[in-house]
């Protein structure tokens, strides 16, 4: 999936997703401007995120592409529990056993992906802000509103999680309150989820910032949040949604409060 000039994307056939490998051992698949991505350790993967219901193919492809086949995902882990991350983890579960992982605080949220309440109407928010409507188009084309809630098999605080490449769970409530990050110390990788974004979907606007309060619960709880990945200082910074931040966490901290 590489070339001499770096990752060579993998189109999905049934569906506009993409995947390529984003750092070593590391794959992101995009769908809808959504991230999910798969961390290879050895023979085993552990999936982060699943986006939407038809991501499910260029997951396969991807596992394909490197060699392996769904029987090498150990885990699901979620990093919160709304629709466009929950996505495809019904099938996961369901059609091929896979345990999902998700924070004690967001357990009923992903049963349940579309009962949050944000800050604001986030029905209205696209009136207000044009530049949505084509991210948020491009997710409905992707199954956003026909997602099932997912009973996760496996909740989780904090620390080092017991799945293929041992990611650190770091707590960063606001976007949800059981939002988690995942830290790959070895790898000098962050996947932040939605508690820092390069791209907003209820606004448009690209660059790192924290999601608009038609998505987010509580957005001064986020903003406290990002101090607290501004000390891990990873190089990569892997978002749910929007390209990776290549130079440090804390410089898109930094960058995500002034916006």
């Amino acid at each position: 999936m590489t070339t001499a000039d770096g990752p060579a994307p993998l189109r999905a056939r049934r569906s506009s997703a993409t995947a390529s490998e984003i750092a070593d051992g590391i794959f992101v698949v995009e769908h809808a401007f959504t991230n999910c991505y798969l961390i290879i350790d050895g023979a085993a993967v552990t999936l982060v995120d699943a986006c939407f219901p038809a991501t499910w193919d260029a997951i396969e492809q991807c596992l394909a592409a490197i060699g392996l086949d769904t029987t090498a995902v150990a885990a699901l882990v979620l990093t919160h529990g709304h629709f466009d991350h929950v996505g495809s983890a019904h099938a996961a579960q369901t059609r091929y056993g896979i345990p999902v992982w998700v924070h004690e605080d967001d357990h009923w949220l992903a049963a349940h992906p579309y009962r949050y309440r944000p800050q604001r109407n986030r029905l209205l928010y696209p009136l207000a802000h044009p530049g949505s409507v084509p991210v948020l188009s491009r997710m409905v084309a992707a199954g956003a509103l026909r997602v099932k809630g997912v009973d996760a098999a496996i909740t989780y605080r904090s620390g080092t999680l017991a799945v293929p490449g041992s990611p650190v769970a770091i707590p960063t409530p606001g976007h949800t309150p059981g939002h988690c990050s995942l830290h790959l110390p070895d790898r000098d990788v962050l996947i932040s989820g939605d508690a820092l974004v390069t791209l907003d979907p209820y606004t448009g606007r690209r660059g790192p910032r924290i999601v608009a309060p038609a998505a987010t619960a509580d957005v001064q709880e986020n903003r406290r949040s990002l101090r607290r990945l501004a000390e891990l200082d990873a190089s990569l910074l892997l978002p749910g949604h929007g390209t990776p931040w290549r130079d440090g966490t804390r410089a898109a901290v930094a960058e995500a409060l002034r916006s």
